[in-house]
């Protein structure tokens, strides 16, 4: 359930960066008085985000309340968390953090997700287990791995 894994090093390399590029945009294009630095990665994370949750929404995630281990589901966390950044945005811009970038960012990995990903992965979950993924290497990695012939594939992609 990794979503480099569902493309390939090169491939993650270059979707992250278009990410991060895309997160900026999206940051200058909406408020483009704003002077709160364009620095760091959030991003092009936050891309990765929005790609995990088309790969993967079903997957389980540990989640630490206080001392009880709770799993949920990453649709539930992203949807939250991507709510989040709305709820911030409304605080007015005290926090000196690029908000806009996080909302571009996740919005640009969930939009890219479909032409990044090995033909082989399915997206929104498909191919993973009924119950969410395996801590293993995920089914979609095993299916990228091997060519039309049934030979495997190079490490780059």
């Amino acid at each position: 359930d990794n979503v480099e894994d569902a493309m390939g090093h090169v491939r993650f390399l270059l979707f992250y960066l278009l990410c991060g590029v895309l997160a900026a945009l999206a940051q200058l294009g909406i408020d483009p008085a704003s002077t709160t630095p364009l620095i760091g990665a959030s991003g092009a994370i936050s891309g990765v985000l929005g790609a995990y949750l088309i790969l993967h929404p079903k997957a389980k995630v540990l989640v630490p309340v206080v001392v009880i281990p709770l799993y949920l589901p990453a649709w539930l966390l992203l949807v939250f968390w991507f709510g989040f950044q709305f709820v911030a945005l409304a605080d007015g811009g005290s926090s000196n953090v690029a908000w806009w970038a996080h909302i571009g960012g996740f919005v640009a990995g969930a939009t890219l997700i479909p032409f990044f990903r090995y033909r082989a992965v399915p997206l929104f979950g498909m191919g993973d287990p009924p119950g969410g993924v395996t801590l293993r290497r995920g089914v979609g990695w095993q299916r990228a791995q091997k060519g039309r012939d049934g030979s495997r594939r190079g490490p780059w992609g």
